[in-house]
Protein backbone atom coordinates (compact mmCIF):
# COMPACT_ATOMS: atom_id res chain seq x y z
CA UNK A 1 0.00 0.00 0.00
CA UNK A 2 1.00 3.64 -0.24
CA UNK A 3 2.89 5.41 2.59
CA UNK A 4 -0.24 7.32 3.59
CA UNK A 5 -2.14 4.11 4.35
CA UNK A 6 0.80 2.70 6.30
CA UNK A 7 1.22 5.92 8.30
CA UNK A 8 -2.51 6.08 9.05
CA UNK A 9 -2.40 2.48 10.25
CA UNK A 10 0.26 3.30 12.82
CA UNK A 11 -1.47 6.53 13.82
CA UNK A 12 -4.85 4.78 14.16
CA UNK A 13 -3.35 2.13 16.44
CA UNK A 14 -1.86 4.92 18.55
CA UNK A 15 -5.19 6.75 18.68
CA UNK A 16 -6.96 3.54 19.72
CA UNK A 17 -5.03 3.53 23.00
CA UNK A 18 -1.56 2.20 22.27
CA UNK A 19 -0.05 5.67 22.57
CA UNK A 20 -0.45 5.23 26.34
CA UNK A 21 1.77 2.13 26.38
CA UNK A 22 4.99 4.10 26.77
CA UNK A 23 6.55 7.42 25.80
CA UNK A 24 7.53 7.35 22.09
CA UNK A 25 4.81 4.78 21.35
CA UNK A 26 3.33 7.02 18.64
CA UNK A 27 6.72 7.35 16.94
CA UNK A 28 7.27 3.58 17.15
CA UNK A 29 3.87 2.87 15.60
CA UNK A 30 4.10 5.35 12.72
CA UNK A 31 7.76 4.70 11.88
CA UNK A 32 7.39 0.94 12.30
CA UNK A 33 4.39 0.88 9.99
CA UNK A 34 6.61 2.35 7.24
CA UNK A 35 10.00 0.86 8.11
CA UNK A 36 10.11 -2.06 5.60
CA UNK A 37 9.90 0.49 2.79
CA UNK A 38 13.53 1.50 3.32
CA UNK A 39 14.10 -0.60 0.20
CA UNK A 40 12.99 2.42 -1.85
CA UNK A 41 16.58 3.61 -1.57
CA UNK A 42 17.60 0.74 -3.86
CA UNK A 43 16.71 3.13 -6.68
CA UNK A 44 20.18 4.58 -6.25
CA UNK A 45 21.58 1.42 -7.84
CA UNK A 46 19.82 1.74 -11.19
CA UNK A 47 16.44 2.12 -12.87
CA UNK A 48 15.33 -1.48 -12.37
CA UNK A 49 17.12 -2.18 -9.09
CA UNK A 50 14.01 -1.22 -7.07
CA UNK A 51 11.87 -3.66 -9.05
CA UNK A 52 14.27 -6.51 -8.42
CA UNK A 53 14.76 -5.66 -4.75
CA UNK A 54 11.44 -4.13 -3.65
CA UNK A 55 9.20 -5.99 -1.22
CA UNK A 56 11.81 -8.68 -0.69
CA UNK A 57 14.51 -8.68 1.96
CA UNK A 58 13.10 -5.76 3.94
CA UNK A 59 9.56 -7.23 3.86
CA UNK A 60 10.45 -10.87 4.51
CA UNK A 61 10.17 -12.96 7.64
CA UNK A 62 13.76 -12.37 8.79
CA UNK A 63 13.40 -8.60 8.52
CA UNK A 64 10.10 -8.72 10.41
CA UNK A 65 11.97 -10.27 13.32
CA UNK A 66 14.86 -7.81 13.21
CA UNK A 67 13.12 -4.48 12.47
CA UNK A 68 11.38 -4.12 15.87
CA UNK A 69 14.71 -4.47 17.70
CA UNK A 70 16.41 -1.99 15.35
CA UNK A 71 13.62 0.55 15.77
CA UNK A 72 13.38 0.09 19.53
CA UNK A 73 17.12 0.53 19.92
CA UNK A 74 17.10 3.70 17.86
CA UNK A 75 14.17 5.17 19.79
CA UNK A 76 15.69 4.30 23.16
CA UNK A 77 18.91 6.02 22.11
CA UNK A 78 16.94 9.09 21.00
CA UNK A 79 15.05 9.03 24.27
CA UNK A 80 18.21 8.89 26.38
CA UNK A 81 20.52 11.22 24.52
CA UNK A 82 18.08 13.77 23.06
CA UNK A 83 14.57 13.73 24.48
CA UNK A 84 15.41 13.41 28.17
CA UNK A 85 18.23 15.93 27.91
CA UNK A 86 15.81 18.43 26.43
CA UNK A 87 13.28 17.71 29.16
CA UNK A 88 14.83 16.28 32.30
CA UNK A 89 11.38 15.76 33.85
CA UNK A 90 10.11 13.59 30.97
CA UNK A 91 9.26 9.99 31.83
CA UNK A 92 11.68 7.61 30.09
CA UNK A 93 10.48 5.27 27.36
CA UNK A 94 10.06 1.65 28.48
CA UNK A 95 11.88 -0.91 26.38
CA UNK A 96 9.39 -3.77 26.66
CA UNK A 97 6.21 -1.90 25.65
CA UNK A 98 8.18 0.01 23.00
CA UNK A 99 9.38 -3.26 21.46
CA UNK A 100 5.84 -4.65 21.53
CA UNK A 101 4.22 -1.72 19.71
CA UNK A 102 7.13 -1.55 17.24
CA UNK A 103 6.66 -5.25 16.42
CA UNK A 104 2.93 -4.76 15.88
CA UNK A 105 3.52 -1.77 13.61
CA UNK A 106 6.16 -3.56 11.52
CA UNK A 107 3.90 -6.58 10.96
CA UNK A 108 1.08 -4.38 9.65
CA UNK A 109 3.26 -3.27 6.75
CA UNK A 110 3.63 -6.54 4.79
CA UNK A 111 0.09 -7.49 5.77
CA UNK A 112 -1.22 -4.41 3.94
CA UNK A 113 1.24 -4.78 1.05
CA UNK A 114 0.02 -8.34 0.43
CA UNK A 115 -3.48 -7.05 -0.26
CA UNK A 116 -2.77 -5.65 -3.74
CA UNK A 117 -1.64 -7.32 -6.96
CA UNK A 118 1.90 -5.91 -6.83
CA UNK A 119 2.72 -8.62 -4.31
CA UNK A 120 5.53 -9.22 -1.85
CA UNK A 121 7.97 -11.95 -0.88
CA UNK A 122 6.96 -12.99 2.63
CA UNK A 123 9.60 -15.70 2.99
CA UNK A 124 12.72 -13.76 2.02
CA UNK A 125 15.61 -14.43 2.29
CA UNK A 126 14.76 -18.14 2.51
CA UNK A 127 12.35 -18.30 -0.44
CA UNK A 128 11.86 -15.78 -3.24
CA UNK A 129 8.26 -16.67 -4.09
CA UNK A 130 5.79 -13.81 -4.52
CA UNK A 131 2.42 -13.73 -2.78
CA UNK A 132 -0.54 -11.68 -4.00
CA UNK A 133 -3.83 -10.74 -2.33
CA UNK A 134 -5.43 -9.22 -5.47
CA UNK A 135 -7.96 -7.54 -3.18
CA UNK A 136 -7.20 -3.82 -2.67
CA UNK A 137 -5.90 -1.18 -5.06
CA UNK A 138 -2.48 0.13 -4.03
CA UNK A 139 -4.01 3.54 -3.20
CA UNK A 140 -7.35 3.07 -1.46
CA UNK A 141 -9.26 6.20 -0.41
CA UNK A 142 -11.66 4.20 1.78
CA UNK A 143 -8.78 2.98 3.96
CA UNK A 144 -7.62 6.59 4.12
CA UNK A 145 -11.05 7.57 5.44
CA UNK A 146 -11.36 4.75 7.98
CA UNK A 147 -7.79 4.61 9.30
CA UNK A 148 -7.03 8.28 8.71
CA UNK A 149 -10.36 9.18 10.25
CA UNK A 150 -9.48 7.20 13.37
CA UNK A 151 -6.27 9.20 13.68
CA UNK A 152 -7.94 12.48 12.74
CA UNK A 153 -10.40 12.35 15.62
CA UNK A 154 -7.53 12.16 18.12
CA UNK A 155 -4.62 13.98 16.52
CA UNK A 156 -6.32 17.17 15.35
CA UNK A 157 -6.57 19.14 18.55
CA UNK A 158 -3.95 21.82 18.00
CA UNK A 159 -4.30 24.59 15.45
CA UNK A 160 -1.22 23.40 13.53
CA UNK A 161 -2.59 19.85 13.43
CA UNK A 162 -5.90 21.07 12.04
CA UNK A 163 -4.05 22.95 9.31
CA UNK A 164 -2.11 19.82 8.39
CA UNK A 165 -5.25 17.71 8.26
CA UNK A 166 -7.01 20.34 6.16
CA UNK A 167 -4.14 20.34 3.67
CA UNK A 168 -4.16 16.54 3.49
CA UNK A 169 -7.90 16.22 2.98
CA UNK A 170 -7.81 18.96 0.35
CA UNK A 171 -5.01 17.29 -1.62
CA UNK A 172 -6.60 13.85 -1.26
CA UNK A 173 -9.90 15.24 -2.48
CA UNK A 174 -8.21 16.68 -5.56
CA UNK A 175 -6.69 13.26 -6.25
CA UNK A 176 -10.04 11.50 -5.92
CA UNK A 177 -12.27 14.07 -7.61
CA UNK A 178 -9.94 14.98 -10.48
CA UNK A 179 -9.43 11.41 -11.71
CA UNK A 180 -12.81 11.16 -13.38
CA UNK A 181 -11.52 8.57 -15.86
CA UNK A 182 -10.60 6.15 -13.05
CA UNK A 183 -12.81 7.05 -10.08
CA UNK A 184 -16.56 6.44 -10.54
CA UNK A 185 -18.88 9.37 -9.88
CA UNK A 186 -20.59 7.55 -7.01
CA UNK A 187 -17.21 6.97 -5.36
CA UNK A 188 -16.40 10.68 -5.64
CA UNK A 189 -19.73 11.54 -4.00
CA UNK A 190 -19.14 9.02 -1.20
CA UNK A 191 -15.68 10.47 -0.61
CA UNK A 192 -17.13 13.95 -0.07
CA UNK A 193 -19.79 12.49 2.24
CA UNK A 194 -17.10 10.66 4.20
CA UNK A 195 -15.02 13.82 4.69
CA UNK A 196 -18.12 15.69 5.81
CA UNK A 197 -19.00 12.99 8.35
CA UNK A 198 -15.47 13.03 9.78
CA UNK A 199 -15.46 16.80 10.17
CA UNK A 200 -18.89 16.70 11.83
CA UNK A 201 -17.77 13.89 14.15
CA UNK A 202 -14.68 15.87 15.14
CA UNK A 203 -16.79 18.88 16.06
CA UNK A 204 -19.20 16.69 17.99
CA UNK A 205 -16.36 15.00 19.90
CA UNK A 206 -14.25 18.12 20.45
CA UNK A 207 -14.90 18.05 24.21
CA UNK A 208 -15.02 14.26 24.52
CA UNK A 209 -12.72 12.52 27.01
CA UNK A 210 -9.75 10.52 25.71
CA UNK A 211 -11.53 7.23 26.37
CA UNK A 212 -14.33 8.22 23.98
CA UNK A 213 -11.85 9.20 21.27
CA UNK A 214 -10.07 5.87 21.74
CA UNK A 215 -13.33 3.97 21.26
CA UNK A 216 -14.02 6.00 18.12
CA UNK A 217 -10.56 5.11 16.78
CA UNK A 218 -11.19 1.46 17.61
CA UNK A 219 -14.41 1.62 15.60
CA UNK A 220 -12.48 3.04 12.64
CA UNK A 221 -9.92 0.23 12.82
CA UNK A 222 -12.69 -2.36 13.12
CA UNK A 223 -14.46 -0.94 10.06
CA UNK A 224 -11.20 -1.10 8.11
CA UNK A 225 -10.77 -4.72 9.18
CA UNK A 226 -14.28 -5.63 8.04
CA UNK A 227 -13.74 -3.80 4.75
CA UNK A 228 -10.45 -5.60 4.10
CA UNK A 229 -11.93 -8.95 5.03
CA UNK A 230 -14.84 -8.40 2.66
CA UNK A 231 -12.50 -7.48 -0.22
CA UNK A 232 -10.23 -10.49 0.38
CA UNK A 233 -13.26 -12.80 0.42
CA UNK A 234 -14.76 -11.19 -2.69
CA UNK A 235 -11.45 -11.40 -4.56
CA UNK A 236 -11.09 -15.11 -3.81
CA UNK A 237 -14.66 -15.72 -4.97
CA UNK A 238 -14.11 -13.66 -8.13
CA UNK A 239 -10.93 -15.52 -9.08
CA UNK A 240 -12.71 -18.83 -8.58
CA UNK A 241 -15.55 -17.65 -10.82
CA UNK A 242 -13.05 -16.45 -13.43
CA UNK A 243 -11.44 -19.90 -13.55
CA UNK A 244 -14.83 -21.54 -13.94
CA UNK A 245 -15.96 -19.11 -16.62
CA UNK A 246 -12.70 -19.55 -18.52
CA UNK A 247 -12.98 -23.34 -18.32
CA UNK A 248 -16.52 -23.14 -19.70
CA UNK A 249 -15.03 -21.42 -22.76
CA UNK A 250 -12.35 -24.05 -23.19
CA UNK A 251 -9.60 -21.94 -21.58
CA UNK A 252 -7.47 -23.94 -19.15
CA UNK A 253 -6.10 -21.37 -16.71
CA UNK A 254 -2.78 -22.02 -15.04
CA UNK A 255 -2.97 -18.77 -13.09
CA UNK A 256 -5.47 -15.93 -12.66
CA UNK A 257 -5.02 -12.42 -11.30
CA UNK A 258 -7.52 -9.70 -10.45
CA UNK A 259 -6.17 -6.15 -10.29
CA UNK A 260 -8.54 -4.07 -8.12
CA UNK A 261 -9.85 -0.86 -9.65
CA UNK A 262 -9.22 2.55 -8.02
CA UNK A 263 -11.95 3.51 -5.51
CA UNK A 264 -14.24 0.78 -6.87
CA UNK A 265 -14.32 -2.45 -4.84
CA UNK A 266 -16.70 -4.13 -7.28
CA UNK A 267 -14.50 -4.06 -10.38
CA UNK A 268 -11.07 -5.32 -11.43
CA UNK A 269 -8.85 -6.02 -14.44
CA UNK A 270 -8.26 -9.69 -15.17
CA UNK A 271 -5.29 -11.66 -16.50
CA UNK A 272 -5.73 -15.34 -17.30
CA UNK A 273 -2.55 -17.28 -18.00
CA UNK A 274 -2.69 -20.53 -19.93
CA UNK A 275 0.15 -22.81 -20.96
CA UNK A 276 0.89 -20.76 -24.08
CA UNK A 277 -0.74 -17.34 -23.80
CA UNK A 278 -2.39 -14.61 -21.77
CA UNK A 279 -5.98 -13.41 -21.96
CA UNK A 280 -7.10 -10.13 -20.44
CA UNK A 281 -10.51 -8.84 -19.45
CA UNK A 282 -12.60 -7.20 -16.77
CA UNK A 283 -14.60 -8.52 -13.85
CA UNK A 284 -17.48 -6.58 -12.33
CA UNK A 285 -19.82 -7.84 -9.61
CA UNK A 286 -22.48 -5.34 -10.69
CA UNK A 287 -22.81 -6.49 -14.32
CA UNK A 288 -24.05 -9.65 -16.02
CA UNK A 289 -22.04 -11.57 -16.97
CA UNK A 290 -19.43 -10.70 -14.36
CA UNK A 291 -16.50 -11.58 -16.62
CA UNK A 292 -15.78 -10.06 -20.03
CA UNK A 293 -12.69 -11.36 -21.84
CA UNK A 294 -10.92 -9.44 -24.59
CA UNK A 295 -10.41 -11.09 -27.95
CA UNK A 296 -6.70 -10.27 -27.98
CA UNK A 297 -4.30 -13.05 -27.08
CA UNK A 298 -0.71 -12.41 -26.05
CA UNK A 299 1.81 -15.22 -26.34
CA UNK A 300 3.87 -16.14 -23.31
CA UNK A 301 7.54 -15.40 -24.04
CA UNK A 302 9.76 -18.25 -25.13
CA UNK A 303 12.38 -19.10 -27.70
CA UNK A 304 15.88 -17.97 -28.52
CA UNK A 305 15.15 -14.23 -28.74
CA UNK A 306 13.51 -14.14 -25.31
CA UNK A 307 16.24 -16.28 -23.74
CA UNK A 308 18.96 -14.00 -25.09
CA UNK A 309 17.23 -10.75 -24.09
CA UNK A 310 16.46 -12.12 -20.63
CA UNK A 311 20.19 -12.22 -19.89
CA UNK A 312 20.45 -8.44 -19.88
CA UNK A 313 20.96 -7.12 -16.32
CA UNK A 314 17.87 -4.89 -16.44
CA UNK A 315 15.76 -7.75 -17.81
CA UNK A 316 16.93 -10.08 -15.05
CA UNK A 317 15.81 -7.59 -12.42
CA UNK A 318 12.49 -7.02 -14.16
CA UNK A 319 11.80 -10.75 -14.43
CA UNK A 320 12.43 -11.20 -10.70
CA UNK A 321 9.37 -9.02 -10.14
CA UNK A 322 7.22 -9.79 -13.17
CA UNK A 323 4.23 -12.03 -12.54
CA UNK A 324 3.05 -12.33 -16.14
CA UNK A 325 6.05 -11.38 -18.30
CA UNK A 326 5.59 -10.71 -22.00
CA UNK A 327 7.64 -9.18 -24.79
CA UNK A 328 7.24 -7.17 -27.96
CA UNK A 329 9.84 -7.73 -30.67
CA UNK A 330 10.66 -5.33 -33.48
CA UNK A 331 13.51 -4.50 -35.81
CA UNK A 332 15.92 -2.09 -34.18
CA UNK A 333 17.03 1.06 -36.01
CA UNK A 334 20.31 0.30 -37.70
CA UNK A 335 19.78 -3.46 -37.62
CA UNK A 336 19.34 -6.13 -35.01
CA UNK A 337 16.34 -6.73 -32.80
CA UNK A 338 14.72 -4.66 -30.07
CA UNK A 339 12.96 -6.65 -27.32
CA UNK A 340 10.62 -4.72 -25.03
CA UNK A 341 9.56 -6.32 -21.75
CA UNK A 342 6.26 -5.65 -20.01
CA UNK A 343 3.97 -7.29 -17.47
CA UNK A 344 0.40 -8.11 -18.37
CA UNK A 345 -0.88 -6.79 -15.03
CA UNK A 346 0.03 -3.21 -15.91
CA UNK A 347 -0.07 -3.24 -19.68
CA UNK A 348 -3.27 -1.22 -20.03
CA UNK A 349 -2.15 1.43 -17.51
CA UNK A 350 1.47 1.51 -18.71
CA UNK A 351 2.42 2.22 -15.10
CA UNK A 352 5.53 0.08 -14.83
CA UNK A 353 7.23 -0.10 -18.25
CA UNK A 354 9.85 -2.77 -18.65
CA UNK A 355 13.34 -2.52 -20.13
CA UNK A 356 14.15 -2.53 -23.81
CA UNK A 357 16.98 -4.87 -24.79
CA UNK A 358 18.81 -4.74 -28.11
CA UNK A 359 20.15 -7.87 -29.79
CA UNK A 360 22.63 -7.81 -32.64
CA UNK A 361 22.18 -9.55 -35.98
CA UNK A 362 23.40 -12.84 -34.51
CA UNK A 363 20.79 -12.72 -31.73
CA UNK A 364 23.28 -11.89 -28.96
CA UNK A 365 23.16 -8.97 -26.55
CA UNK A 366 24.29 -5.85 -28.33
CA UNK A 367 27.04 -3.72 -26.82
CA UNK A 368 25.47 -0.55 -28.29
Amino acid sequence: MDPVAHSFTGAALAAAGLRRATPLAVAALVIGANLPDVDVFSGAFGTYAPIGFRRGWTHGVLALVLWPFVLTGALLAWDRYVRQKRNTHAAPARAGPLLAVAALAVVTHPALDWLNNYGLRWLMPFDGRWFYGDAVFIIDPWLWLMLGGAAFLTFSQSRLARIRWTVFFALASVLVLANTALVPRLSAVLWVVGITVLVAARRWLRAAPPSTLERAAQVGIALAGVYIGALVTASAAARSEIREAAAARGIEAEAVSLAPAPANPFRGDVVVMTRDEYRTGRFDWLTTPHLVLDEERVARPSGRVFAAAAQAPAAKLYLVWSRFPAIEVETAPGGGTLVRFFDMRYRSMDRIPGPSVRLDGAGALSSD
